[in-house]
């Protein structure tokens, strides 16, 4: 193990700055409540069209999953990445591969989920590709989320 810490790679320190950015365009907003919600859902699928080909499809069926499965959820991005919160808490994201260059994309899920199951459980999950086992998994993962 190295002695010297290298800092924050440069994916990460984008994703920081995309982060500052989400929060000041969010102030800023003005308008009703549903207004903003579409907005910020607008962001979201706007930054899932920005995505290579691979990421782009992971994403938009999560985004189906997610919104037709726990449509309380309510679209946002953060750190740059799709997800969604109930009561303003982040309860699942999608990390797209080419974020952060790594081999795949993650599904994964915050405190705010209720994915409790004795005294350790999984919160982040590999996504390689959406098969119908892996969609049924995931619509019994977020539908747990949310209960």
């Amino acid at each position: 193990m190295s002695d010297t810490y290298e800092g924050f790679t440069a994916e990460e320190r984008a994703a920081m700055k995309e982060h500052a950015a989400e929060m000041k365009k969010t102030t800023r907003r003005r308008g009703s409540k549903a207004d903003k919600a579409a907005a910020a859902k607008q962001d979201l699928l706007a930054k899932i069209a920005e995505m290579d080909d691979a990421d782009r499809a992971l994403a938009e069926r999560v985004h189906e999953i997610v919104t037709t499965h726990a449509p309380m959820l309510a679209p946002k991005l953060w750190y740059g990445m799709p997800a969604y919160a109930l009561d303003g808490k982040n309860v699942v994201f999608f990390q797209p591969a080419g974020k952060f260059k790594v081999r795949y994309a993650t599904l994964g899920f915050e405190a705010a989920a209720t994915l409790d199951d004795g005294e350790m459980w999984p919160t982040a999950f590999a996504l390689l590709e959406i098969t119908p086992e892996v969609e049924a998994r995931i619509v019994a993962l977020v539908q747990k989320a949310v209960r």
